[in-house]
Formats: C-alpha cells, structure tokens, sequence
C-alpha cells in the first residue's frame, strides 16, 4: 500500500501518490545522491536468515542450508510441522518492531537478502504451490517507508546457484552461470521485480546476486568468472525494459571480493559494485584492491556485508570504510547467540534440535535412531519463534555502536 507524502519522515522519498514524480536515489560518480540532493553515505543492517534461511543462525553446522534445514525439519517433525514453522517464522522473524528499532538506531539503509524461489511455484518456506515474495517485500517497503529507510533486494539464492556452497541453497556448483534455462528464469524474475517496483523510492537499487564463483572449482573458475559480466548484462537489460530509475548493484567474485573479471562497466547509466569482507586487517590495506577499482570505474563501492567480529575491529573498520566513502550493511540484523545487532535466546530444548541436525540422517534407520521426542522438537519450535520477536530479543549495544549507529 502507498502512503501519501505527508505520511513520510523528512528524509524518506516522495512516494507516487506526491503530486510530482517520484525521486530515487542517485549517482554522481563515487557518490550516491538523496532525493534531498544531498549525499547518501549507506549505513545500516541486513535481514539475513528472514528470507534466506542459514544454518548457522540457529546454531547448525553440518545442516546450513534452506534446502537442508527444510529436510531436517520434515524428518524431525513431519511436513505439516515444518510448513507450519516456516510460515510463522516469516510473520515473526521480522516485523514492523524490527525495522522501527532499526531505524531508531539512526540506520538509513536495509539490504534483504532473499531466495529466488519466492517468486516461483517450488517449493519454499511452507509454501508448495504459490509464492508470497511480493507480499512480504510490499510490506516490508510500507514499512521502511514509515521510518525513513532505504531498501536493497538482494537475491542471495539465484536459479541453477551462483555461488556453488550453501548459502546459495545450491547443488554445490554455480549451475547459473552455465544454464541458459537457469539464466533466463533469473532475468524473467528481476523483470517482474523490476516492473512491480520500477516506480517505488523507498527502493535504492537492485542486487542481482550475492557472491557469485565460490573459489572451489579449480580450473573451470577463471570460466565461470568470465561468464559472469555476461549474466549481469542479461539481467540489467530484463530490468530496464520495465526500470529505467533504480540503480543496479554488482558484485565480484570469490565473495564479493574479485573484481578482476569486469571489464565494461559503460552498458549502464546507474550501476554500482557492492564488496563484502570478513576478519582480517582492519585498515585501508585490506580494502585497497576494492578503492582501486572502484576509482577505475568512477563509480561508487558499497560494502554489503560486514560483521562478526569484535567491537573494537568493527568500530576501526567502520572509520576505514567512511574515510574512503564506502557505505555499509552489517551481516546479519539478528540471529541466535549474539554478534548481531539483536541477538535471539536459544530456547530450552534447542540443543537436541541441533543434535539432530548434526546427527547421521544418511538413512531411514539413522533418522528414526537419531530423532528426537517430536512434540518436545516442535515445542523448542515454537519457542524459537517466540523467542525471535523483536520483544523477546536482547539488543547488543556495543555491537551496535561499534558500527556507528545509536542506542541508549
């Protein structure tokens, strides 16, 4: 639903019911551009495990992707469980309090990662037939609207895989780059996302893919990498036919992190390139190669993902980023444990869903072996979900300061 401009903090974008078009962020060389004119530094968090469902997060190792934990949670519950669990995750995992507190923190920007298979019949999240992918972004957009945030969508899951590991829910392997039938249901989906929001503000831009070409495929990489720039191009043409104002973000390979494969980036007037890192030295060294290219292009560089770490390397890391204008998105808003701008209480007897999802469920006698007591398992579920509320969280404050944003 649209809101009428008087609905909107000073700082959000005109919507389209404004008597005058709607403004959308811009570019001016290394720079993004505010509706307002004034410069857009990118800060903010991402909305991982919402929509994009990571292992890790609930404290799995073995058990790390969509596809698998779906698996886990059949063979441990039953179907009508698990679809039960995943549509009240996705009502309870992020809400209207998640972002209010978000934007509470003086964050301007909100990068969701999400899986391509929202968007299709296959089968995702509880629903085998159908696809709420525009619902839950609509009301995700009414509600960055309503508390002045910017929105990036990232397919983090594309068709056929782009990464190769778990967090693309793949087979091992970046089939995208490779299947024409794969590339053309990923450019068919980004037209439909681009001709459903090719007017909407609130929107900064559209990020094709996350991390493509894992470095895991020997000689068939430097191939794979070659065959990236292609695919950007295929995707960034299904978008304009129906999107000629949102920018377009682009990121490198082996983790957002080799951009040695672009070479043209003169096909389009909004593109942008979007670098992720982890760990390591926390000073202008570490991210050198990312200036150099970045000032190559003339074009600006946004640090998607960031994060787990200490505070006191996320604070120096956070100066480094801002001294040489590269905007950021810490990885993940929320997630068990902690290292996070929210962190979840594990639930009582959530170590023996954990057991299970480590366990040896190779065969129908090692599920029943390892299985767990099912309304015990469904109970520590449920009480993840409750658990994940915005209410029942516990924000992490240091964390959050050490990323340059606010809280009492």
């Amino acid at each position: 639903m649209m809101l009428a401009a008087s609905a909107l903090p000073s700082c959000a974008p005109k919507t389209q019911e404004s008597t005058e078009s709607p403004v959308f962020v811009t570019i001016d060389g290394h720079d993004l551009i505010a509706p307002d004119g004034s410069k857009l530094f990118i800060k903010g968090t991402n909305l991982g495990n919402w929509l994009n469902p990571e292992g890790y997060m609930f404290g799995f190792s073995k058990t790390n992707s969509p596809r698998m934990i779906n698996e886990m949670l059949c063979q441990m519950v039953g179907e009508d469980s698990a679809e039960d669990f995943w549509k009240a995750f996705k009502d309870n995992y992020i809400t209207r309090g998640d972002i209010e507190f978000i934007a509470s923190t003086g964050a301007n920007t909100i990068r969701l990662p999400f899986h391509y298979k929202l968007f299709t019949d296959e089968d995702y999240m509880g629903m085998k037939a159908g696809n709420d992918g525009f619902a839950r972004i609509d009301t995700l957009v009414e509600w960055c609207r309503n508390n002045g945030l910017y929105l990036i969508l990232d397919m983090h899951d594309a068709p056929g895989g782009q990464t190769g590991d778990n967090i693309d829910d793949s087979y091992a392997y970046p089939w995208l780059l490779e299947s024409e039938r794969a590339q053309q249901q990923f450019c068919d989906i980004w037209g439909e996302i681009a001709a459903k929001y090719a007017d909407e503000p609130v929107i900064l831009g559209y990020e094709l893919i996350n991390e493509p070409v894992a470095p895991y495929f020997g000689e068939r990489t430097d191939s794979l990498k070659a065959a990236l720039e292609p695919v950007h191009k295929k995707a960034v043409a299904a978008i304009r036919e129906h999107d000629k104002n949102h920018i377009v973000l682009l990121g490198g390979a082996v983790w957002n992190s080799d951009f040695s494969c672009f070479n043209d980036w003169t096909y389009d007037d909004k593109l942008m390139y979007t670098c992720h890192r982890y760990g390591g030295d926390p000073t202008a060294k570490a991210i050198s190669s990312f200036i150099a290219f970045r000032d190559s292009t003339g074009l600006p560089m946004y640090m998607g993902e960031i994060g787990h770490n200490t505070d006191e390397w996320q604070e120096a890391f956070c100066n480094v980023l801002e001294e040489n204008n590269i905007g950021y998105t810490f990885w993940p808003y929320k997630k068990l444990d902690g290292s996070c701008m929210m962190a979840i209480e594990r639930p009582e007897g959530w170590q023996a869903v954990v057991d299970f999802s480590e366990s040896d469920r190779s065969s129908y006698g090692a599920i029943r072996e390892h299985r767990p007591d099912t309304a015990a398992a469904r109970e520590a579920l449920r009480q993840f979900i409750a658990n994940s509320r915005v209410e029942k969280c516990t924000p992490q404050k240091g964390y959050i300061k050490s990323i340059k944003l606010n809280i009492d």
